[in-house]
């Protein structure tokens, strides 16, 4: 009988062995009140999992401490996995209620396996001696990350300091989940009807067909506006309503800042100032450079350098932008400036005008179905994998669709499950998790298969009608299962090393890379097809694609950098106390770098999700690092004259894709590429080098 078994309760389906097609969870029989008992009982089980591991009389060596730990908690992990995805996909207010009661003992459980002296004694012992224990690189990998882990949770902290480390900890893990709660409500709650023609002018039919599918979703007549990102966008650039559209852009903007029960901004500033205290006790003055210390990119100054290469680039092109808005409104009468709800409206005009693109001419080249069938076929013409939908494996929720992964030999790699619809009971954003990560490091050592999960939140087509994408919807379908086969690959040993548990300023390269193929000429003639005639889409119209590609890249460039500063200067912050109003500070430091009128940024604290409820604390800058990598990355295939080049697509799943966290990520990309990134590809690919920005 394994360990804690006898504390189980044999009615919880969270607690049995799941008999379902390749173990996934048994979503039918699964309710609210199962977690939390679950839960603990899975925690028990993990602590005597460990007290047995700790308490081994034999001398540590690699196979009774570090591969006997990475073996542990496999049934917590199972239950804490079906319990998160479904906490971000399709919550409830009793889940809600588990997940904040499971906050701080989860957070608790985690300090108390990662303060066990015991446990801390052994793996230290191995790593004092690691260059003398004659491991092989991926266990000298998987040694060094398991040791900065207990480190990182507080090992080396001494005993009164190492307690409260543990409270700090708790106490975030409450707020995080808070938080997060509280961005869920204002998305959810918002809605603005539209009703008869005059509050729809502007809409093409594929914008109307979304918002009459919301208000549906909702039980309302007519058409809705929601805050969901592919909804709210097109609102953004199509609607003539000018009033509305400010409307839309003060409720998708003011998320997070409302007085009340669910005003974030309190809690940004608690989550802040325990930030602030966990650093101090590792002896950091910030909270920026305790959490640098374990990146690629390694200090602030790095982070900094980066950013400083980009920003007055950026706010260069945006200029040039603005003056292409400007020149349209004035041509049209429109006096006055751009303001944030303004922006997208006036360039969707221009690019109309310039680049002869409109999307609503696109779009219908961009039907979902074609788009992660384009997905699947590059992952087959790089990799050799089958995607092969299974109707019998079950799901959480009817919009999710299972599929069945095999290489080119025909064996089964992993389980993909992606879920691509906004629903007022899933979280906004995109991204992708995992209910199972592969590894060998179980009995018999064969590969324990992956069970890799994609979110997005498209907007549904309306009853009867497709679902359309906008060559950047698209471009995030791509993105998202960019990460899931970076965990479906995964073809490593141990457990703590697999698939996107690499460090944070690489998890985005296996991600952005995959973009590219969508822009692809040869990838569009394929697979964007009108989804009315069945024809390919115009040549022509992909060459003005391509040419105005580069347009807007100033606007979001500028957007997602100030985010990024945004962030790295809150958190750089060494004072005791954070700003008394987020909101103010962010304005000043925004006013005082030069964000231009109109333009906006990405996240403001108060709903900024990657900060206050997920783990890019001081670390929203990635994806521009991961940027110079995929740009320089993908220059790999463009020197090998294809987009499927065999060697290349090699070198890539074997050194980044393959690979996980079992190589160094510096060296893994060295190994793909055969020398360092440079960050010129990054500059020609956004435009922000005159030659590139005129081309």
């Amino acid at each position: 009988m394994p360990a804690g078994e006898d504390a189980m309760d044999v009615r919880n389906p969270l607690l049995q062995d799941w008999q379902t097609p390749y173990g996934l969870p048994p979503f039918a029989e699964l309710r609210p009140e199962h977690f939390e008992p679950a839960l603990h009982a899975a925690m028990q089980q993990h602590r005597d999992e460990l007290a047995a591991l700790g308490a081994n009389p034999a001398p540590p060596d690699f196979d009774n401490t570090l591969a006997a730990f990475d073996r542990t908690g496999r049934r917590l992990g199972r239950v804490a996995a079906t319990f998160y995805n479904l906490t971000s996909s399709a919550t409830s207010p009793e889940l809600q209620a588990v997940q904040r009661n499971v906050a701080a003992p989860m957070a608790a459980h985690h300090s108390a396996v990662y303060n066990d002296a015991s446990l801390f004694r052994r793996v230290a012992a191995l790593q004092a001696r690691c260059e003398t224990l004659g491991l092989s690189p991926e266990q000298q990998r998987l040694l060094q990350r398991v040791h900065t882990d207990f480190v990182r949770a507080g090992a080396q902290l001494a005993p009164a300091a190492q307690a409260r480390h543990a409270e700090v900890m708790q106490a975030l893990a409450r707020l995080m989940t808070r938080f997060a709660q509280n961005v869920l409500h204002d998305e959810s709650s918002w809605q603005l009807p539209l009703h008869g023609e005059a509050e729809l002018a502007g809409l093409p039919d594929f914008v109307r067909a979304n918002a009459r599918q919301a208000a549906v979703d909702r039980a309302l007549p007519g058409h809705v506006v929601t805050l969901s990102r592919s909804l709210i966008v097109p609102f953004l650039s199509f609607s003539t309503r000018r009033d509305l559209r400010e409307q839309a852009w003060r409720a998708w903007t003011g998320r997070g800042e409302h007085a009340g029960e669910h005003d974030n901004r309190e809690v940004v500033r608690d989550i802040l100032r325990l930030r602030n205290e966990q650093a101090r006790l590792h002896g950091h003055a910030c909270y920026a450079d305790h959490a640098l210390t374990d990146t690629m990119a390694g200090t602030r100054a790095a982070v900094q350098q980066l950013l400083g290469q980009v920003w007055p680039r950026a706010l260069e092109a945006v200029e040039r932008e603005r003056q292409q808005l400007l020149a349209v409104m004035r041509d049209e009468g429109v006096a006055g400036e751009i303001e944030p709800w303004d922006w997208r409206f006036w360039a969707e005009k221009v690019r109309r005008q310039r680049y002869a693109v409109d999307d609503a001419e696109v779009k219908p080249y961009f039907e979902l179905g074609r788009v992660v069938q384009a997905a699947f076929d590059c992952a087959q013409r790089l990799f050799g994998l089958q995607f092969t939908a299974r109707d019998d494996i079950p799901v959480y929720h009817p919009d999710v669709k299972a599929y069945e992964v095999r290489d080119a030999g025909g064996t089964v790699i992993g389980i993909f499950l992606q879920d691509n619809f906004a629903r007022p009971t899933k979280r906004s954003g995109a991204w992708m998790s995992s209910l199972r990560w592969q590894h060998r490091n179980a009995e018999g050592g064969g590969r324990q298969l992956p069970v890799i999960l994609n979110n997005n939140n498209f907007a549904r087509g309306g009853a009867g009608e497709p679902t359309l994408l906008g060559l950047d919807d698209a471009r995030t379908l791509f993105h998202e299962f960019g990460h899931g086969l970076h965990g479906l690959l995964s073809d490593v040993t141990y457990e703590r090393l697999s698939g996107t548990q690499v460090l944070r300023d690489f998890v985005e390269l296996p991600s952005q890379i995959f973009e590219h193929w969508i822009n692809e000429p040869e990838v569009l003639q394929r697979h964007a097809r009108h989804h009315q005639t069945g024809e390919p889409i115009p040549p022509a119209l992909v060459q003005r694609l391509q040419r105005a590609q580069r347009f807007g890249q100033g606007y979001e460039t500028v957007r997602y950098t100030a985010s990024a500063m945004v962030d790295l200067a809150i958190h750089a912050l060494n004072d005791t106390e954070p700003p008394v109003d987020v909101c103010a500070w962010e304005d000043e430091l925004l006013q005082q770098a030069g964000l231009p009128h109109g333009v906006g940024l990405n996240h403001r604290l108060v709903h900024f999700q990657h900060l206050f409820s997920g783990g890019y604390a001081a670390g929203y800058y990635v994806y521009l690092w991961a940027e110079v990598l995929d740009a320089d990355g993908y220059g790999a295939f463009t020197e090998a004259g294809s987009p499927f080049d065999p060697a290349v697509a090699e070198a890539l799943r074997r050194h980044v894709y393959a690979s996980g966290n079992s190589v160094e990520p510096g060296a893994a990309y060295a190994a793909f590429r055969g020398r360092p990134a440079t960050v010129q590809p990054l500059l020609a690919k956004r435009g922000l080098v005159p030659e590139a920005a005129a081309a």
